[in-house]
């Protein structure tokens, strides 16, 4: 059932393998009304599946991305050396509210092999559902100028 809270917004996949849990992810946003970007062909290297959506994200041709790998954790370092990425991986619902809310997360990270559909779909919802707490600009701000050093 779509709640439309994607609706019109870009989001960036990349994978570097097809699974069941990429094709969950990729029919949950269309189903929600997303532009789904595939900067790269879904099973590219997760370096460079990480910085395609990354870079994606940081030039405005995606609102937010999605990476997955084995673990979840090479995409999303991959991702965050794009300046203006804030990947977060994330394992269940609560920790991608968390990502959006106060870490202004643009990026999220999941693992093919410990987040089955049903659950990615979850965390997916409440990655593009949770509103960003102005009240942390000042912190991301932090983050943003860290970049430059």
């Amino acid at each position: 059932m779509s709640t439309g809270a994607g609706a019109g917004r870009r989001v960036a996949v990349g994978a570097d393998d097809r699974g069941a849990l990429v094709d969950a992810v990729v029919a949950r946003l269309e189903s929600e009304g997303c532009d789904v970007v595939l900067p790269r062909p879904i099973a590219d290297p997760w370096v460079d599946v990480g910085l395609a959506v990354g870079e994606a994200v940081a030039a405005g041709e995606a609102d937010l991305g999605v990476v997955i790998c084995w673990t979840g954790t090479g995409v999303s370092i991959a991702a965050n050396k794009v300046p203006g990425v804030r990947a977060a991986l994330c394992g269940d619902a609560y920790t991608a509210e968390g990502a959006r809310r106060w870490n202004d997360a643009n990026v999220l990270a999941l693992s093919q092999r410990l987040i089955t559909p049903t659950v990615g779909e979850e965390i997916l919802a409440a990655f593009l559902t949770a509103p960003v707490d102005p009240g942390e600009a000042p912190e991301i701000e932090k983050l943003d100028r860290s970049e430059g050093r």
